[in-house]
């Protein structure tokens, strides 16, 4: 059309048609050229990456997982792009048992140790739409081999010659936080050893099992003496580091609580530095627990009671911190091979050292009132049991 335009203005008197037609043609073409040019796709990813989660069961939530810091777990994830005619290989090594799951619908299952590959976006399931998709692995009764999953064309299977030897090695890994753990605990021994040598008579005095379980009432060889001293103040703090190390070898997020995360910022890898602020924490709480009785004692009208109630808290607290150590051991010497019931008798223990703590307070006060008076009652709820909750939740319902 627009040729036509432009020869039948070219004879055309003024040849005004002519110019019209030449700028026609001009755009035309202009269109045709802007309707050819498309962009280019952005580029999908061919492979695995090396970059795993893993699921924060207290957070409800995938977190990056980092084999330095985090324990071995049965399950990792990873999001995989899978696009239509564009292949997404893997290779890796596998236990027997080992399975793989694409938004949580299994589309693999090693049926033996060995090597695999294949084209994981051939293995979609039927009725999903092609994108970003979760994949997870999971090896039952111990941790995939991460390290052997790699990018590797579908038709070489069987390409790892020694594979039984590198799951081996990656199945049971050994963290680099758990060293630190471990030279904490060789340090927190020898400071018990000196301190005992040191302060032999009040640690006896300190620790008479005749009057922690005994029936008396006249238990006032310890409750008797000042709560704040040198040796109580070493044996806080020793406390605390023992605390500490149980609760970073549980991966207990108490630096993102709100008030601790606006004073201080602990990087996720920073073993050293979240021990010291759990101890520190701790340490804090168990002092300052004094301060928060002496306020509520006063408010009831009970001050006689708010000495003997915090010197109880303080032996109570202070004889389970002995025990603390040998419970790290333990789950130090066993979380690689049975990870989960380790990790539940670990929180066991300390749902023990709390509520043994609030109870033997709570005996101690009723055998100098009887606590079915509901004023005492109320004080106690507050001093003790509310506190309680609050810890068993921070402590133990979110490791």
């Amino acid at each position: 059309m627009a040729v036509l335009l432009f020869v039948a203005g070219w004879w055309a008197p003024g040849r005004a048609w002519a110019w019209l037609g030449l700028v026609v043609l001009l755009l035309g073409a202009l269109g045709s050229r802007a309707a050819e040019y498309q962009p280019l796709p952005p580029a999908a990813p061919t492979g695995i990456t090396a970059d795993w989660l893993i699921h924060d069961v207290g957070r409800n939530r995938l977190i990056l997982y980092l084999p330095g810091y985090h324990a071995p777990a049965h399950a990792y994830y990873q999001y995989v792009r899978l696009r239509r005619g564009q292949p997404f290989p893997v290779a890796f090594a596998a236990q027997r048992g080992l399975s793989l799951f694409l938004d949580n619908q299994l589309v693999f299952t090693a049926g033996r140790t060995g090597s695999y590959a294949f084209d994981l976006a051939q293995r979609l399931p039927p009725g999903q739409a092609l994108g970003t998709h979760l994949l997870g692995v999971w090896q039952p009764g111990g941790s995939p081999a991460l390290a052997s999953f790699t990018s590797a064309p579908a038709a070489t299977p069987d390409a790892t010659p020694d594979t039984v030897a590198e799951i081996a090695q990656v199945r049971q890994p050994v963290p680099l936080g758990q060293n630190v753990l471990l030279g904490f605990l060789l340090a927190l021994g020898l400071l018990y050893g000196g301190v005992r040598a040191t302060y032999q008579p009040g640690l006896a005095r300190m620790f008479r099992f005749d009057e922690l379980f005994g029936n008396t009432s006249d238990q006032g060889t310890f409750l008797a003496r000042p709560a704040f001293s040198v040796l109580n103040a070493v044996l806080v703090l020793l406390f605390g580091v023992s605390f500490a190390l149980l609760l970073t070898a549980l991966h207990t997020g108490l630096e993102n609580l709100p008030l601790v995360g606006q004073l201080v910022v602990v990087p996720e890898r920073a073993v050293v530095a979240r021990v010291l602020l759990y101890a520190v924490l701790i340490a804090g709480f168990v002092l300052g627990k004094y301060l928060y009785v002496s306020l509520l004692a006063y408010t009831f009208d009970l001050r006689e009671l708010a000495a003997v109630q915090y010197r109880e808290f303080l032996r109570s607290t202070l004889l389970a911190g002995l025990f603390l150590p040998f419970v790290l051991l333990l789950y130090l010497g066993l979380n690689g091979r049975h990870p989960a019931a380790v990790h539940a008798v670990a929180a066991v223990v300390i749902a023990l050292v709390l509520v043994g703590a609030v109870l033997r307070v709570l005996y101690t006060v009723h055998q100098r009132a009887s606590l079915l008076n509901l004023h005492l009652f109320a004080y106690l709820c507050a001093t003790e049991i509310l506190p309680l909750l609050v810890l068993l939740r921070l402590l133990v319902f979110s490791t």
